[in-house]
């Protein structure tokens, strides 16, 4: 076909902006992270140690907008004993994260984790009521026949922890109650339900309801807390990529905030 004088000329002038314009538009469908091919999806259940809650949910949070197609399913925060007996029976989990290497082992020898990694370090401080009523010191205080002392149970990590720091300091304390968590531990003290107790440093930090005493020997007890994604895990390559943005440089950003210290 032909175009005769100026009008042809903007004829084909247009029809070449035309095609240019559809060139540009179907070269860019696809591209958006959305869109694009091998975008991680699916979901994830995090079982993690109690004492890892304020720090997990803000790393979930950060993953979940890394990762747009994956949704973190509620995590469920607990004494790490109680959870790891959780998923040795059967519970559906796809990433473990206990408080200490002694409950991860548990899992591990169950068959049922990778090899774990380790992410970050916690210790033992003495938690008072705000005002510290009982006049509480140091670990000597907490043995007191009056004091009403709340302590982690013994087989959970803050449990075995605490006898560890006691033990080292040669200190006998008999507990009013043992709680199977370190949240009830501080939960009881906070409340004044309990003139002291035992619980991890990053439990305390930025609360003005409490007191804190770092007690002597605390820094030769260190918890270390390793994470795995589990060998019956729902979707491994995201549960693989949770563990991976704990480990990276993003969560490990977010545990240090919390007071976590490194691995």
């Amino acid at each position: 076909m032909r175009f005769a004088g100026s009008h042809g000329r903007t004829l084909l002038v247009l029809g070449a902006c035309a095609l240019l314009l559809a060139g540009c538009t179907s070269s860019h469908v696809g591209d958006s992270p959305a869109a694009g091919e091998g975008a991680l999806t699916g979901e994830v259940t995090v079982f993690a140690a109690a004492s890892l809650a304020s720090a997990f949910d803000e790393i979930a949070a950060q993953f979940e907008q890394a990762h747009p197609g994956v949704d973190v399913r509620p995590i469920s925060y607990d004494g790490s004993s109680i959870l790891a007996t959780q998923i040795v029976e059967g519970a559906p989990a796809d990433v473990f994260a206990s408080a200490d290497e002694d409950t991860m082992a548990t899992v591990v020898d169950a068959g049922l984790a990778a090899e774990p990694s380790l992410f970050a370090t916690n210790t033992l401080v003495i938690a008072v009521p705000a005002g510290n009523p009982a006049g509480i010191e140091s670990l000597a205080g907490l043995s007191d026949a009056s004091t009403r002392t709340v302590l982690c149970a013994p087989e959970v990590p803050c449990g075995r922890a605490t006898r560890a720091l006691l033990e080292d300091q040669g200190v006998r304390v008999t507990p009013a109650s043992s709680e199977q968590n370190v949240t009830a531990v501080l939960t009881k003290v906070a409340a004044g339900e309990a003139d002291g107790g035992l619980v991890y440093a990053t439990d305390v930090a930025g609360r003005d309801d409490v007191e804190v005493i770092v007690p002597e020997g605390a820094e030769d007890v260190v918890n270390r807390y390793p994470i795995a994604a589990l060998a019956d895990a729902a979707d491994p390559d995201v549960a693989a990529a949770f563990v991976a943005f704990v480990l990276g440089a993003d969560g490990r950003a977010v545990l240090a905030d919390r007071g976590f210290g490194a691995s």
